[in-house]
């Protein structure tokens, strides 16, 4: 009896400590990935000159992915001449677009070398993309900025950038046309596409 109670043991001991030492298996899920379609066009370098009656000034524009795809990544560099309304402004900007949790829109968070921190509720209809404010960790105090972007063609597009003064309408800040800073795929040559997969 104490013979095959010493041999249960020792068959059943092992097992209990394997199991015991196996760690278990946790599986996070995770959100799906945005749908960029409707914006993917924006990837790529892009060079802006203000027009109109905008201040002289000139826009450099970089958008890219990030983040495997969950993000798009938007680098901004505007340099505006002084008018007699306002002060000769140059500014740089990180803005972040991410999938809204509904799933409709966008959010846009922008990240200033002002220090504002700003974020926009953005929508897409067909060619135009709207950037419209909805506060900020550290938004411009009482004043509000929002943005239009149309698509002209394949390699261009127009921006212009709206302000409003505590409690005062939107005015147009500046318009600026840009153009893509190097070829779009579907515009280059087919030589110059072999040449890149070399």
């Amino acid at each position: 009896m104490k013979l095959r109670a010493l041999m249960l043991f020792l068959l059943f001991v092992p097992a209990a400590l394997a199991a015991r030492d196996k760690s278990p298996t946790y599986r996070i899920p995770l959100p799906p990935k945005p749908d960029f379609s409707s914006m993917v066009w924006l990837l790529g370098d892009w060079t802006g000159q203000t027009v109109g009656h905008s201040p002289p000034g000139k826009v450099h524009l970089s958008i890219s992915y990030g983040l495997d795809r969950r993000v798009m990544l938007f680098k901004e560099e505007i340099s505006l001449a002084a008018t007699k309304e306002a002060p000769a402004a140059k500014e740089s900007s990180i803005g972040i677009l991410s999938r809204d949790p509904s799933g409709h829109t966008f959010l846009f968070q922008v990240y200033s070398s002002t220090g504002f921190i700003t974020r926009y509720r953005v929508n897409v209809s067909g060619a135009e993309i709207d950037f419209n404010p909805i506060g900020g960790l550290e938004p411009p105090p009482g004043w509000l900025s929002r943005r239009i972007v149309e698509r002209s063609d394949i390699d261009g597009f127009i921006e212009t950038v709206q302000l409003a003064p505590p409690q005062r309408p939107f005015f147009d800040h500046y318009t600026a046309a840009f153009r893509r800073a190097t070829p779009s795929a579907k515009a280059k040559t087919p030589s110059s596409q072999k040449a890149e997969s070399e």
